[in-house]
């Protein structure tokens, strides 16, 4: 019987550590090294920022974590503490993780304190991401909702909501505009 109550616990033990972890795929095993992000992002945020890469897509595994990484460096190169969206999100439907939860990134100029940035890899001005992508995503925004990362009201915006910028594409834009959560006029509504 101790052995059954035993299974038991660390069954839960392990789920629970799962959903804490909300199945994203940690930076130190998709790029061999730890983030080197520290500013601690305050949370429960409230504003999700949608993106893309303007990459290639990617749909294997190595591939997304090579653009991951290429992403990583090329951030570094330009002078950032490091990798600057919060997530990225392959073709795969695997979630990386990037300045995650926890700390702020550099992902949207004048927002970066207060929200995430959540990348999809590809180009989306006149495609969809992958069914598996926008299925990763629904299950991260609710992941974050239930470990209290984001706010039961919080609002998703476009990139091209608050930069001058085309991400995250013109096609992902208009499916992201039917979900909840969708605010529109997002900058004169955020500032």
């Amino acid at each position: 019987m101790r052995a059954i109550i035993y299974i038991v616990l660390i069954v839960k033990i392990t789920v629970a550590a799962s959903d804490a972890t909300c199945d994203v795929v940690p930076i130190t095993q998709w790029s061999g090294s730890p983030l080197k992000r520290e500013e601690i992002l305050p949370g429960p945020v409230n504003i999700v920022v949608i993106q893309h890469t303007a990459t290639p897509e990617c749909s294997d595994d190595e591939k997304c974590e090579r653009i991951a990484s290429a992403i990583r460096d090329d951030h570094r190169l330009r002078g950032f503490t490091d990798i600057g969206n919060s997530f990225l999100i392959g073709g795969t439907g695997k979630v990386y993780e990037g300045a995650g939860w926890k700390y702020v990134g550099a992902h949207t100029r004048g927002y970066n304190r207060r929200a995430i940035g959540i990348t999809f890899v590809g180009d989306f001005r006149n495609c969809l991401p992958s069914p598996l992508a926008i299925k990763a995503l629904r299950k991260l925004l609710s992941c974050g909702v239930e470990n209290r990362y984001l706010t039961d009201g919080y609002h998703m915006v476009a990139h091209s909501q608050l930069s001058n910028t085309v991400s995250p594409g013109e096609m992902l834009r208009h499916q992201v505009e039917m979900w909840p959560h969708w605010l529109n006029h997002a900058k004169e509504m955020l500032d």
